[in-house]
Order: structure tokens, then sequence, then C-alpha cells
């Protein structure tokens, strides 16, 4: 916890962390193999069942969503503890990562309620109700039938899907020039994303942003990857751009 703790203050976030001197903190373990490709992983995140939904009701948490453009969640998150959070988002932007098969579904009382949802394709097909056969039409289809206004779907080094009010697209991602850690790859593509939309920039120019980093990501051995604005318009430059869903 105290590891964890520096590094938040070390990237100079804000923490809002609390101490439960007799919970495990929570982790993270991935078994990765000698390509970087992921084996599988094991989390243990039991604390956050117990805690988040407090957590939220403190004062300084409420301030700070005040305070705050956009919010981004996961679905470590119990359902209590997303309906608290998009309640106290007061119509900001919420958006927010799946997680994993098993989990996703906590963020069903709120689909209606998020910008955004980023996941992969087995994440997608519980949320849409769909079997692994399902065409990529059927899946947006699907997630549009159970709330979802905005979502991204990838699919390893698959196109990575998209859509929105304006339609469905696709964005078929460069093939990394080398892989280091396949390790957080997801998650740079939605926190480049979000930025990007953030900038102002509609969902298939904002996508391609996440695809670089995803990809810069990819090409890292560091969990979290470095790189200069001159690195990120290289990868940025390989992302083709977005082709419409018929």
């Amino acid at each position: 916890a105290e590891t964890v703790a520096r590094a938040i203050a070390d990237s100079g976030i804000a923490d809002l962390s609390a101490v439960f001197l007799d919970r495990t903190t929570p982790s993270y373990t991935a078994l990765i193999d000698r390509d970087g490709e992921l084996i599988t992983g094991f989390a243990d995140m039991a604390l956050y069942d117990l805690a988040f939904p407090k957590q939220i009701r403190r004062s300084k948490v409420r301030e700070v969503v005040a305070e705050a453009d956009a919010v981004l969640c996961d679905a470590n998150l119990p359902s209590t503890a997303l309906e608290r959070l998009v309640g106290l988002a007061a119509g900001k932007p919420v958006f927010a990562i799946a997680i994993s098969p098993a989990k996703v579904v906590r963020m069903i009382p709120v689909l209606k309620e998020l910008a955004q949802v980023f996941m992969n394709r087995r994440e997608a097909m519980v949320l849409a109700g769909v079997d692994a056969n399902a065409t990529e039409r059927e899946i947006v289809d699907g997630l549009r039938c159970s709330g979802l206004t905005s979502g991204v779907v990838t699919a390893g080094d698959g196109p990575v899907l998209g859509f929105d009010e304006a339609g469905a697209f696709s964005i078929l991602p460069p093939a990394p020039r080398k892989v280091a850690d396949v390790t957080g790859a997801g998650d740079a593509l939605a926190g480049a994303t979000i930025a990007a939309l953030l900038r102002g920039l509609p969902l298939r120019q904002a996508l391609r942003e996440g695809v670089a980093a995803a990809t810069l990501a990819i090409e890292s051995a560091d969990a979290v990857p470095a790189f200069t604005i001159a690195t990120f318009t290289e990868a940025l430059a390989l992302v083709p751009d977005a082709q419409e869903m018929a």
C-alpha cells in the first residue's frame, strides 16, 4: 500500500485513498509469455467491494467530482458505487472501462448514463447478449439495445470498433514494431481516447490517438510507458483512418 501511495504522489495525482489496517491491498498479477503476450491475470480486488460505496460518500470525493470536467471509472466498483458515482457526476460525462466479462455486468444499471464504455470483444458480447459467432454489426446493435450510446470494442490485433450517435466504424491497429508487454494497452487506449475527446475531437479521430497510445504501450516493457510528442506523432502516423461500418 505504501508503494502504491508513493507512486500516486510521484505522479502528481491527488490521492483520495483510505487505509484499512486489517485488509489486503488490492493487487493484479499478470503472467506474460516470452513474446510479451498475456497468458493469464489474477486480480484480488475484494477491498473495493467494501470500500468504494463508502468512499463515494466522502465530502472530498464529492468536491473533486464537482470540479472535474469528466469522470473515468471501471467495473472494479460494485454496482452500488457506480450508481452513486453517476449521480454525483450530475450530467458530466462518465467514461468506463469494462475490466472483465464477469465484472462488466455491474455496469448494466448505469449503461444509459455512461458517455462511453471501453471493452474487449468478450466483455462486449456479455453486454450485447450475443455469442462468439456474432458479427461486428450484431455486437454494435446489441450494445445499443442494452442502452449504451457510445462504445469502443477492442479485439487484440484485430479491428477496433467504435460507435456513437454518428454511426459505427472500425480502425485496424498497426502491427507493433516490437511486442514487449501487452499489459496496460487497453488502459492506454482508453486514456488517450478520452483525453482527445475532452479536447473536442470527434470519436473517429480521438480513437486513432487511443490506438497510437496502445501501440506505444505494447512496445514498452514499462507498465506506464514514457513517450515524447515526437514518438507519439510517429506512432499516430501509422494508424489508418476510421472505416465506416456498412
